[in-house]
């Protein structure tokens, strides 16, 4: 028989120990709810066999309510880091098995500890969230550590990358970690995100609520777009944080990945000049075109199912990494608003934050109008979008496919908002306002002298064909220079492929600050 008291065998009872967290019986539990375990989320997401893990021996400090004889090791979260595509990354997973994930002091403690690891080293930081929330037993100590943890979101902010997985519960103060973090993936049927639950709601305002429509996923991704991505199940989730990372650096002081690929640099593609209607109130799916010119039609698009007039996502471009603003015309007209605004700028931040470059895709109207609008502060949440484009020093390549009306125009990455490279179809149209519009007031006394309304439609015709060769085209921007070159779209591909390679030693500073103050 071997020695009870043999430091390797004593070592390889506590591992097991800990790896079984809340016990077999919870551990079944999981599964039965649909959901993996902790160590198998960290499986799934890492390289095979590279998670290195810390602290699996902390337990909590708290002697109060028997707490002291309900010791678990690892205390309800697995800690450690590893590598996806052989690039490290740092990595926390909370576990609903022991105390219903709930959060300790100790428990904050080892989530600080990685996250500190992350910065130090220059690795981001992937957050796999299934919790009920503070652990009450332990009072303030639990709020404290919550705190800790959310000090360390902001302070990381924009140095590392930051993404959340929930996969399960996420409630109260525990929301505002994710939150704070640059993606929220969640899975649906199974993960919920709310400040206040449905008994709550029901006791204060009396409205009657489920948790999934609340804040499950569906909910979270098309009402407050709160949530980036939606997966159909944890797996596919986990495969989406990898796919994520491939298109970011490690950290702020590097570039992102430049990848191989198949596709020609030089490819055109002719049906690309008829997929834009030559009549500007027609829709289109901008989609179209971005999967057209982007390496293998390989678009990763974020928050797809929320302001659905603007579209954001990642893409290459010659192995190179980008991400993609574009005005979305089958829906609303591409007008932005103040979802679309916040969405996009956003994205526009984060891209900057990591040094990818932007492209950006224009048909857009204008903003959108109404009395919802503008009490719900479309001027203050479209001027973050233009402060975004603006400050954003990373190469920034915009292409308008048609309409560029107005103070969207100026909004959508214009030249005006040190924007390095602009192109133009042939059919674009910059102007002040549409011409059908401009006409009605540039010559609104000259029609109304017109009695007969026969004459009058018929001159309206001509004023509007000639205000339309006059400034609704892109040639009266580009003989000012805003427009850097009318391109034909078929050569959309190579010419933004080219201006990349032109941009790729960019320099540019802001002027010196502690920090802007862009209008929240």
């Amino acid at each position: 028989m071997s020695n009870p008291t043999d430091p390797i065998e004593r070592l390889e009872a506590m591992e097991a120990e800990a790896a079984l967290g809340g016990g077999r019986s919870r551990i079944d539990k999981q599964h039965q709810a649909g959901k993996l375990t902790a160590r198998e989320r960290i499986d799934a997401l890492l390289d095979d066999g590279s998670f290195v893990e810390m602290d699996r021996f902390v337990t909590h400090r708290c002697a109060d309510f028997g707490m002291q004889e309900q010791k678990i090791l690892g205390d309800g979260v697995v800690t450690g880091h590893g590598t996806i595509d052989g690039r490290t990354v740092c990595v926390f997973a909370q576990d609903f098995t022991v105390f219903g994930g709930s959060l300790s002091g100790a428990y904050a403690g080892k989530i600080c500890k990685i996250m500190d690891l992350a910065t130090k080293i220059g690795a981001p930081v992937v957050g796999l969230n299934d919790s009920g929330g503070a652990r009450i037993q332990e009072g303030v100590e639990s709020l404290a550590g919550y705190a800790d943890i959310f000090m360390r979101n902001v302070l990381t902010s924009g140095v590392v990358p930051q993404i959340s997985a929930v996969l399960g519960p996420c409630a109260g103060g525990a929301v505002y970690s994710p939150a704070i973090t640059d993606f929220i993936l969640m899975v649906e049927g199974t993960s919920y995100m709310f400040i206040t639950g449905p008994d709550v709601i029901k006791t204060v305002t009396h409205e009657e609520v489920t948790k999934e429509a609340l804040g499950g996923a569906r909910s979270q991704a098309t009402r407050s777009g709160v949530a980036h991505f939606t997966e159909p199940d944890e797996l596919s989730c986990l495969a989406r944080i990898r796919e994520l990372l491939s298109f970011m650096p490690s950290n702020n002081a590097e570039d992102p990945p430049v990848g191989d690929t198949s596709d020609p640099a030089d490819r055109t593609d002719a049906e690309l000049d008829s997929l834009v209607p030559l009549d500007p109130s027609k829709p289109y799916d901008i989609v179209d075109i971005i999967v057209r010119v982007v390496d293998n039609r390989d678009f990763v698009e974020v928050n797809r199912d929320f302001a659905r007039n603007i579209v954001v996502g990642f893409a290459r471009f010659n192995g190179r990494p980008v991400g993609v603003v574009a005005n979305q015309p089958a829906h609303l007209a591409g007008c932005l608003d103040i979802d679309a605004s916040i969405k996009a700028a956003r994205f526009v931040r984060f891209c900057d934050c990591f040094n990818i470059p932007l492209v950006t895709f224009v048909d857009v109207p204008g903003f959108l109008p109404g009395t919802k609008q503008e009490y719900g502060g479309i001027i203050k949440h479209g001027a973050k979008l233009l402060y975004a484009f603006t400050e954003a020093t990373v190469p920034k390549i915009t292409i308008i496919t048609r309409k560029a009306y107005g103070g969207a125009y100026d909004v959508m990455a214009s030249k005006h908002i040190r924007a390095d490279m602009n192109f133009a179809y042939p059919a674009a149209e910059i102007a002040v306002m549409g011409p059908e519009g401009a006409v009605n007031i540039i010559f609104r006394r000259d029609l109304a002298k017109i009695a007969d309304p026969g004459e009058q439609a018929e001159t309206r015709d001509q004023f509007t064909r000639d205000y339309r060769e006059r400034f609704a085209n892109p040639y009266r921007a580009a003989s000012l220079g805003y427009i850097d070159e009318v391109i034909r779209p078929r050569d959309t591909r190579p010419v933004i492929i080219r201006a990349l390679h032109t941009l790729r030693n960019k320099r540019q500073e802001n002027p010196p600050k502690k920090h802007g103050n862009i209008p929240l």
